[in-house]
């Protein structure tokens, strides 16, 4: 049977559409969203109509007169589960309309699989949600026991970057021991030992390296005293962390080529604080790699920030002594979810339950 999978990746500012066959892709589409248009819905869910009505002009001329064997979403923000592909079901369409959760825009990639799957009448699917829990009990432990450490990250591209490697060096996948650095808007730095994510940074508002605007780990004290000053409300406090710290605080931009452009120029300080930025990541690789005992396969390097020289190199020079490099730049997540869905319509796995 030929099969072919609708996959829907919705992001903060686009959402990514493709076509995929057990082969490879057949159709790839980014749709921009105007930030004016999206700034008129308050809550990411409310967004269904817009998001939805550029999906179907973005794959209507492909799909005419063609079949789908199933609809993929990328999968938001859920309770805490492991890897693995799962069937969309009532209740996590409940826990993503309300944004139990989180108010992410990837809550979106479910609920808009569920309503065209159903118009077509074929099975819907999320895979590996950014809230795969895979960790040990000793990885819980932060040090508060009103705090544990939470296993949130960038879990679909961390995990279809660690098969892509298995595949390069022949080994199946539950054999392996990589560490992951996933380098995008948000870092998530992961020891993967057998393909489970057996700890990773909360590349959100958790621990690791500060990114292009995300503030990372933080002196707690200094922390405390920034809550308390009276100069930020807790929404505020949570945003100015998440999207306006790194080196968007320190350079004014989160654009990664336009501070490598300031350094190539000559710009002292757009030096220090990439170079910062990158012996903090390199630091987080080191600290996984521990988490596995120094026994790995290798250190792969994937995101959007993979894609610069500069960035592996540097990297490179940290941390070569752990072993095999492996670089595979961008985000695969599109691939990622596909491989998901045929992996269950194939007969390879079988879809969870949520």
């Amino acid at each position: 049977m030929n099969f072919a999978v609708l996959v829907i990746n919705p992001g903060s500012t686009s959402t990514k559409v493709g076509v995929w066959s057990p082969e490879g892709p057949l159709l790839q589409k980014t749709v921009t969203h105007p930030a004016e248009e999206l700034a008129k819905y308050p809550r990411v869910a409310d967004q269904f109509d817009l998001r939805l009505g550029a999906i179907q002009e973005a794959v209507a001329e492909w799909l005419d007169g063609r079949k789908l064997s199933a609809v993929v979403g990328r999968g938001g923000p859920l309770r805490p589960l492991e890897g693995g592909t799962y069937f969309i079901t009532d209740r996590m369409l409940e826990e993503l309309r309300a944004a139990r959760w989180s108010n992410h825009a990837s809550n979106l990639g479910a609920i808009i699989a569920h309503y065209l799957a159903g118009r077509l009448d074929i099975p819907c699917f999320v895979v590996d949600p950014v809230t795969v829990d895979e960790f040990t009990p000793l990885a819980r432990v932060s040090g508060l026991p009103e705090i544990p450490r939470k296993c949130r990250s960038h879990a679909l591209n961390l995990k279809a970057t660690a098969r892509l490697a298995a595949a390069q060096i022949g080994k199946p996948l539950d054999q392996t021991r990589f560490v992951v650095a996933h380098m995008g808007g948000g870092l998530s730095i992961a020891a993967l030992d057998g393909g489970r994510i057996a700890d990773v940074n909360d590349g959100l508002l958790g621990m690791g390296p500060f990114s292009p605007e995300r503030a990372g780990a933080l002196p707690i004290g200094a922390l405390v005293k920034l809550s308390y000053s009276g100069k930020h409300t807790e929404e505020q406090l949570l945003r100015r962390l998440s999207t306006e710290a790194g080196l968007k605080a320190y350079l004014g931009t989160s654009d990664c080529v336009e501070v490598e452009r300031r350094i190539a120029g000559g710009d002292s300080e757009a030096r220090l604080y990439y170079d910062a930025m990158l012996y903090q990541i390199a630091k987080e690789i080191g600290a996984a790699a521990a988490v596995l005992q120094g026994r790995l396969d290798g250190v792969i390097l994937t995101g959007g920030m993979a894609n610069s020289d500069y960035l592996v190199e540097t990297l490179k020079a940290y941390v070569a002594f752990l072993g095999r490099i492996f670089v595979i730049p961008g985000e695969k997540e599109l691939e990622a979810l596909a491989q998901g869905a045929f992996r269950v319509l194939l007969g390879q796995e079988e879809a969870k339950a949520y």
